[in-house]
């Protein structure tokens, strides 16, 4: 599949997923995420044995990168909203997932198509710097512009040096910045 066309999928996935956050009560929202969660590891798991699930294998593979676990974006995006939202109020969850969201989406797609200067785990420089500006951007509305640029930095820098997958990483670093910044 075009990476771009996955990147965006990505992006209105994540920000969907906040506002489910939002719109829902905080038990309702865990409940969900964890039921999904849930179904998401018994199809992803099905499908890597060789079973084809009608609508899902599809979907899946389109959207999975080659040789990657079934659904293991979509697993650790949904876990790492999971673990925000149990371990962090609701609002800032919901804000961690749109740094996911605009981090992950804007760093690849920005790094794959101007990325030349490789800094890091095979991540570009002019990936990172796009994803953090276009998430202070984004954030900007919603916190302080300071809070916007360090959660931001943070995330990217995160991301960027974390040997675990970035949907659980980043969600978790934008919400511990969020929760300690004033």
């Amino acid at each position: 599949m075009n990476e771009s066309l996955r990147q965006v999928v990505h992006l209105v996935f994540g920000l969907g997923i906040a506002g489910f956050i939002l719109a829902f009560d905080r038990d309702i929202a865990i409940s969900v995420l964890a039921l999904a969660l849930f179904v998401g590891f018994i199809l992803s798991d099905a499908i890597s044995r060789g079973y084809t699930i009608p609508v899902i294998s599809t979907i899946i593979g389109g959207l999975e990168r080659r040789d990657a676990v079934p659904g293991k974006g979509a697993l650790f995006f949904a876990f790492g909203a999971l673990f925000s939202l149990i371990f962090f109020e609701k609002e800032i969850a919901a804000i961690g997932l749109a740094v996911l969201a605009f981090l992950d989406s804007t760093t690849t797609i920005a790094g794959t198509r101007f990325g030349k200067t490789r800094i890091y785990n095979q991540k570009s420089l002019e990936g990172t710097v796009t994803g953090i500006a276009v998430t202070t951007i984004a954030l900007s509305p919603l916190v302080p512009p300071p809070v916007a640029l360090v959660t931001s930095v943070v995330a990217g820098l995160a991301e960027l040096v974390s040997p675990i997958d970035d949907n659980l990483v980043i969600p978790v670093a934008a919400c511990l910045v969020l929760t300690l910044l004033p």
